[in-house]
């Protein structure tokens, strides 16, 4: 593993050559058009994807050129989602997890301006406007992509990093509610372009996860984890530990999905995500409740061995569903590293068990298919059954993030993609089973260099 905990993980600036990559919307297009950019985007989402990801970059460009002015200049930027590998739920009690980045993206077309104000025109969205001479939260914000922008400059601006006022258009296909992260992958995109724009490219992806969390929990009102954007900024498998969060350690994986002989899907079982947060609370609220049994705030700070010897004096304080979630968190906290380790060694037999390990775990200990107040809607439940019918013996499959409603994850040998996607999509719909790859990067400058 290389450790990247506090050094930069392929910095901006050394996507630049002569220092500039500074260009005009038609300088780019026409580059584009050309095929200059077909490496880097082969690189960025797989081969065969370039013409693809031709027509939406000229698409973010064109748009760009008609709400901001014709001739500007501008850079190109991208932050891609994620997917939780191992360690589920792991990471708000300050656990250890697996994650990757996926060649799904927020991509930006980003350019100065002397206003003093940041411009960000999202696609399908109402255009966002922040003025960073204002910066302090507002509550009225919360929830609200321009208390991200806002906790963003605000934060870069506290640590004594340069901001200024910008004009972008974003456009994004990652999957809404699918556990792939696209709120983090927002925040970072943000990260990226007042990086790249204003700071030479010289803000750590490390550092980029904390401020986007940062904007997360005090802007934003979410208190989310901060494997998500980490997850983002870095980008390819990422082996994270949190028991330090002001240093987490972040290494990087070495291991190529697409030679494995499997693929990666995500499917979307169509579950609904209103009124569920109080769901979504009780799981690091009941986790902390043990930890407060022993005078802890999170689980991480209770060694293993303590917890099962003393199992017995919690029943009286906690619930019995607390401590069953306790048990998964320590279990699949010890999974995550074995999981990484399992894929350095090349031995994808292993790691698919352990992947299949935690997905009962959570099942049967942490407890997040389904909201107890909803029984009678178990999306995800059958998706896993009919997944351990299709693959049983040849693949693996696990919830996916958060859980309740949402996706599950599996892993697929090429052989059997075809009629897995089939069956899959003959319950769940045209579309839910989704064929991802890794992405070897997290935040950049799309860059003609880019990947060489």
């Amino acid at each position: 593993m290389e450790k990247i905990a506090c050094a930069p993980l392929l910095p901006l600036k050394n996507n630049r050559v002569g220092g500039n990559f500074v260009n005009k919307v038609r300088n780019f297009s026409e580059e584009i058009q050309s095929g200059a950019f077909d490496r880097p985007f082969a690189w960025l989402y797989g081969a065969g994807c370039e013409a693809q990801q031709r027509a939406r970059y000229l698409d973010a460009l064109k748009e760009f050129d008609a709400l901001f002015g014709a001739g500007r200049a501008c850079q190109l930027f991208s932050a891609p989602g994620r997917t939780e590998v191992g360690g589920n739920h792991t990471d708000h009690q300050r656990g250890r997890v697996l994650a990757a980045s996926v060649n799904l993206d927020v991509i930006g077309v980003a350019s100065r301006n002397n206003d003093g104000v940041i411009r960000i025109q999202s696609k399908g969205y109402p255009r966002d406007e922040v003025r960073i001479d204002a910066l302090e939260a507002r509550p009225e914000e919360e929830g609200k992509a321009c208390a991200l922008i806002r906790g963003v400059a605000a934060r870069f601006l506290a640590l004594g990093y340069r901001i200024g006022g910008f004009d972008a258009y974003t456009t994004s296909d990652v999957l809404g509610g699918s556990g792939l992260s696209s709120s983090a992958a927002f925040e970072v995109l943000v990260c990226a372009i007042l990086s790249g724009l204003f700071n030479e490219g010289r803000v750590p992806p490390v550092e980029a996860a904390k401020i986007s969390q940062y904007a997360e929990n005090v802007y934003f009102g979410k208190p989310s984890g901060l494997m998500d954007q980490t997850a983002s900024a870095v980008g390819g498998f990422v082996a994270i530990d949190f028991e330090n969060l002001d240093r987490p350690s972040v290494r990087k994986v070495d291991f190529d999905l697409q030679k494995s002989g499997y693929r990666l899907c995500i499917v979307d079982t169509g579950g609904n995500h209103a009124d569920l947060t109080a769901d979504y609370a009780a799981i690091p609220q009941e986790m902390q409740e043990v930890a407060a049994c022993f005078g802890k705030q999170v689980l991480r700070e209770v060694p293993k061995e303590t917890f099962y010897q003393q199992l017995g004096s919690l029943y009286p304080k906690v619930s019995n569903r607390a401590v069953a979630r306790a048990i998964h968190f320590y279990e699949d906290n010890d999974r995550a590293p074995q999981q990484a380790a399992a894929l350095e060694a090349g031995d994808f037999p292993r790691f698919l068990e352990l992947v299949i390990a935690s997905g009962r775990s959570s099942a049967a200990y942490l407890q997040n298919l389904f909201s107890p107040a909803d029984p009678a809607h178990q999306g995800l439940t059958v998706a896993l059954a009919l997944s351990e019918k299709l693959l049983a013996g040849c693949g693996a499959w696990r919830v996916h993030g958060g859980g309740i409603a949402g996706t599950i994850q599996a892993y697929v040998p090429e052989e059997k993609l075809e009629g897995y996607r089939e069956a899959i999509e003959s319950v769940y719909g045209a579309g839910s089973c989704h064929v991802l790859q890794i992405r070897p990067i997290g935040m950049c400058e799309v860059t003609e260099t880019l990947g060489q």
